[in-house]
């Protein structure tokens, strides 16, 4: 096998990024739903998330922040505590796509995607109605990486409460192929959970 070595020091930002997301893939997506102070509903999704710890359990996500420009989501979750992470199935994919522009604070990215924001009880953030999954997470750490003039805020949340469509559940079980949930791949690129095998673990 012939291979290609790549000093991070000798890569700029964007080759960088290339890489990583190139190759870390799938990624789940987390539809990361808060509300400002004034009251207004903010959507965005985050490639860069994952689950970390299951008793209590504890997501990631974590949020650009370039030239020390801060996006409303990480705004939002600093003033509240809270947000919500929805998971994306394919059928939303293009709701989904749609708030990924990065808008100004006032402007409601569920309305701009045809969604429906509702408050699910246990936190002060909206979740997707049409979601198959929503969970409510309490902010309980804030973790700064990287270097200017791209740096990330790694955000943990702790989990207060699933919200799940029955469809897709077994009991506690989910069945990954009802949730159809999304991968992000690089780029545009995107990919569906449908496939997959089973190993026995040794």
């Amino acid at each position: 096998m012939a291979r290609t070595t790549f000093l991070v020091d000798d890569l700029n930002p964007t080759e960088r990024y290339k890489l990583t997301t190139g190759l870390i893939i799938p990624r789940p997506i987390g539809w990361i739903g808060s509300r400002s102070s004034d009251g207004v509903n903010n959507l965005a999704p985050y490639s860069f998330f994952n689950a970390v710890a299951s008793n209590p359990p504890v997501l990631i996500f974590s949020t650009g922040v370039i030239d020390n420009q801060v996006k409303d989501s990480l705004a939002n979750i600093r003033e509240s505590g809270v947000f919500t992470a929805n998971l994306v199935d394919h059928e939303l994919s293009v709701a989904m796509n749609k708030t990924a522009e990065n808008l100004s604070p006032e402007i409601d990215e569920f309305a701009i995607a045809g969604l429906t924001a509702k408050l699910f009880g246990s936190v002060d953030a909206p979740g997707v109605i049409e979601a198959k999954a929503v969970l409510e997470c309490r902010a309980i750490r804030e973790v700064l990486l990287g270097e200017e003039p791209t740096r990330h805020v790694v955000t943990f949340g702790e989990v207060i409460a699933f919200h799940i469509d029955e469809k897709v559940l077994d009991g506690t079980k989910v069945n990954a192929q009802e949730l159809d949930a999304l991968g992000r791949l690089s780029g545009s690129e995107y990919a569906t959970t449908r496939d997959h095998f089973n190993l026995d673990r040794p």
